[in-house]
């Protein structure tokens, strides 16, 4: 079996370093672009509970800020991970803003969209749209951004006992 591509991007994280995707491997992933001024970024707090739970047995959360979507992260990167640190307590990884849909979408957002069956286009419809990667790289869901966080619980806990 060859190894998969998603363990080849390497992304910059919220302070300006090269996070190589690779570092992920064995652990069941989450993959979330995410906004701070958005009727779901309460979703944070269910998105912690969960990395909380499960980051001991493998969990890890990749959380991509985009400002795509009405202009609802509008911050810097270092306003944005103060803002979801003081008020979701949030310590999973935080990456740098990014682009997820157009001419300007990264890498592995090209690719989560290749690979995560979506709707027309397979473009990302807003903000918290989620991927769970395999501990093996395999993108294998994508939840809408209406699913919450304790709605993908069961589905985690499978992927962690693999």
């Amino acid at each position: 079996m060859t190894e998969s591509e998603f363990y080849s991007f390497v992304v910059p994280d919220a302070q300006g370093n090269d996070v190589k995707l690779s570092d992920y491997k064995g652990k069941v992933v989450m993959v979330v672009n995410v906004a701070s001024s958005c009727g779901k970024t309460p979703q944070y707090a269910g998105l912690q509970k969960l990395y909380e739970k499960y980051k001991d047995q493998g969990l890890e959360i990749l959380a991509f800020p985009c400002n795509q979507f009405a202009f609802q992260e509008r911050g810097s990167n270092e306003e944005i991970c103060t803002f979801t640190r003081d008020k979701y307590k949030v310590t999973f990884k935080m990456f740098a803003k990014t682009t997820v849909n157009g001419g300007d979408t990264i890498p592995l957002y090209q690719y989560l969209k290749k690979e995560g069956e979506g709707s027309l286009f397979n473009a990302i419809k807003w903000n918290f749209t989620k991927f769970l990667v395999s501990k093996s790289g395999k993108v294998l869901q994508r939840y809408s951004p209406n699913t919450e966080p304790e709605d993908m619980e069961e589905d985690i806990k499978k992927l962690l006992a693999e």
